[in-house]
């Protein structure tokens, strides 16, 4: 139907004024939308600025919390306290010394402290937190929170530090961390990003350092948001890491502190060994040091007077230091005789106080000599020349070949610093070492534990464990870890003959059971704890013909370094053998006087599981006894920390 002029003219006229409703509705959205951008980019630009353009996202690596070590029966030896601590980072801090002026201002930081740290911010990178200070109290590092505004880049930390609670019965054996340096950065093999943050710890020494990897864990990481001052604004999530494994050894700490006790005063080491398992049941190095001091940072002052003690603090001696065995090497050279068939035990030589090869006497320790000697005698009054005798039908490679067969010039893989192989000569090593043939009278000094031959006291302990059961024992340290037992397959025998063994053991029976017996003296009379033993000497300085002649020196009349060492290993109980011990003390003089006794003493100990009781000694000697103990500076037992941890 066609429209009329009238329609279509009204029909216009209400489109036209729709139109214009239209746009008038979107020219003031526009207007509306134009004046909310001008107040975020103008009015707000600050505000938005802050909350978006200059916030970021921060990832920060979360040490992990390094692993705990206990003793044998569950008592913590290494653990960790908790540590308030101020970092700063360089990209978030602005002007640095501006900063450290005003935290300056909230806690003490002397001069060196605010030094070592700018230094330390120059070598790392900008966005590496650096350690400011620590071990700060609670009112400090609340003054630093409450300030936190104005110290953009500087944030509290609540961390964890090693503590030693044993001082330092322990220091040799557990060791103890100490932050990163450049030369552990150089050497270790890793390269763990943890290891880059300022004065994160490791460690330096002992098992600390040689089960590092097992008890750091592996770093965690945090996401945080920061704003434009550096200030953190709130976490966004966090990776809390793995931390470090415990470790369980199998020393006992009761037993540890009474040979840190016995040997208080003297440079010696103790070792005792579990005689089925191979445990080691202590490894005592005396004198000893406070590894406290070293995590805190130890003093000049302090580390002068460690490094400058003559008798060496900080050496660890039962597995480092290494000694002429003396007489206690005389059951190898035996036991090499006998396995060889090149003496019985019936066959007697005669001892009139020296032999005398070529134009060169070789002396026994008895000037008077000790007449007809057997092997059983031998080895109970420790007669030297029986031994010159047998080392020539023997010869060096037969009882080198033999003392490595009892666990000496071997490293044993026992996990703490410096473990020393010691020595067993060959004449293929003097030739190469010392450009020299081997003589027969390198052989007569070998023979007797002297000349080229060394060993620590930790293979003297093996040596001993391995004669008493007739197995290759290895020494073990490590427990458990993480509370799983770390498995040992059992010794092998060693393929000695029994009967020769029997001997050897029943000749050391009469070293301290019997009148002549070089240690009889410091017998146990208790049948339920009687010893084995060997005494032994080494010399440290040759005697000179001219000094036979006029008299040899006294010990005690010689200075210190110069007199001889004083050695004695034994195991114990006689009839079923559980321990062997070993004691080396340095400069002591003779065995059977300054070794012997502590051995026995030990030996008690470990058996007993406390003081050794009266009655295992002589009549006679009890109320010394009584006394020597009771002045012992040992650590009472209700003060001991037993850990529910483990």
């Amino acid at each position: 139907m066609k429209r009329s002029p009238r329609d279509t003219e009204e029909s216009a006229r209400k489109i036209s004024r729709r139109g214009l409703i239209l746009a008038a509705g979107q020219a003031g959205v526009f207007a509306l939308l134009g004046l909310r951008m001008r107040q975020l980019q103008i009015k707000e630009a600050a505000q938005f600025r802050l909350l978006a353009e200059e916030n970021r996202i921060n990832i920060r690596l979360i040490p992990p919390t390094r692993g705990l070590i206990f003793d044998r029966n569950g008592e913590v030896i290494a653990d960790n306290e908790q540590n308030y601590r101020v970092v700063i980072v360089r990209e978030d801090a602005g002007d640095v010394d501006q900063v450290l002026e005003r935290l300056s201002q909230l806690i003490p930081l002397a001069p060196e402290a605010i030094d070592r740290a700018k230094a330390e911010i120059k070598k790392r990178s900008a966005f590496v937190p650096v350690q400011v200070a620590d071990r700060l109290s609670w009112n400090e590092i609340s003054a630093v929170a409450v300030n936190a505004p104005a110290l953009p880049g500087v944030s509290p930390e609540v961390g964890l530090s090693r503590i030693y609670p044993h001082g330092p019965d322990m220091a040799h054996i557990a060791g103890y961390v100490g932050p990163v340096s450049d030369y552990d950065l150089s050497r270790l093999e890793d390269q763990d990003p943890v290891l880059q943050i300022p004065e994160f710890q490791i460690g330096k020494t002992g098992v600390e350092a040689k089960l590092e990897r097992t008890l750091r864990g592996q770093a965690g990481t945090k996401r945080i948001e920061v704003n434009a001052v550096g200030r953190v604004m709130r976490e966004l999530d966090r990776d809390p890491g793995v931390p470090g494994a415990d470790l369980q050894l199998t020393i006992d700490n009761d037993l540890q502190n009474y040979v840190q006790a016995r040997l208080d005063g003297e440079s010696a080491a103790v070792v005792v060994t579990d005689v089925e398992t191979g445990d080691l049941l202590a490894m005592g190095s005396a004198p000893s040091f406070d590894p406290n001091k070293f995590v805190r940072g130890i003093s000049s002052a302090d580390y002068s007077l460690l490094t400058s003690n003559k008798y060496r603090p900080l050496a660890n001696k039962t597995a480092q230091g290494t000694y002429p065995p003396g007489s206690t090497f005389k059951m190898v050279t035996a036991l090499a005789a006998l396995e060889e068939g090149l003496v019985t035990p019936e066959e007697t030589i005669y001892c009139r106080g020296y032999i005398e090869l070529g134009k060169r006497r070789f002396h026994c320790w008895k000037r008077s000599g000790h007449g007809q000697m057997n092997l059983h005698d031998g080895i109970a009054q420790s007669c030297d020349v029986y031994y010159y005798e047998l080392a020539q039908r023997v010869g060096i490679e037969k009882i080198t070949a033999m003392a490595r067969r009892m666990g000496l010039g071997i490293r044993h893989p026992v996990p703490i610093s410096a473990v020393a192989k010691g020595l067993t000569p060959t004449k293929d090593w003097k030739k190469e070492h010392r450009g020299s043939d081997w003589v027969v009278g390198d052989t007569l000094n070998s023979a007797i534990g002297q000349g080229f031959v060394l060993a620590s006291p930790l293979q003297l302990s093996v040596m001993t464990a391995r004669l008493a059961s007739g197995r290759a024992i290895e020494p073990r340290l490590i427990k458990s870890v993480n509370g799983v037992e770390v498995e040992s397959a059992p010794p092998d025998g060693l393929g000695l003959n029994e009967n020769n063994l029997r001997m050897i053991r029943r000749a050391m029976f009469a070293v301290s059971n019997t009148r002549r017996g070089t240690a009889f003296r410091s017998r146990i009379i208790d049948e339920a704890y009687q010893m084995a033993g060997k005494t032994g000497t080494s010399q440290v300085r040759n005697i000179t013909m001219e000094e036979r002649r006029q008299g040899i020196f006294r010990d005690e009349d010689l200075p210190w370094e110069r007199r001889d060492h004083a050695l004695f290993v034994n195991f114990a109980p006689f009839k079923a053998p559980k321990i062997a011990v070993s004691v080396v003390v340095e400069h002591g003089g003779g065995g059977s006087v300054a070794a012997a006794p502590i051995a026995r003493d030990v030996t008690l100990y470990a058996l007993t599981g406390g003081l050794p009781p009266l009655e295992a000694y002589p009549q006679r000697d009890r109320p010394r006894i009584q006394r020597e103990q009771s002045e012992l500076p040992l650590v009472p037992r209700e003060n001991s920390s037993k850990a529910s941890r483990a």
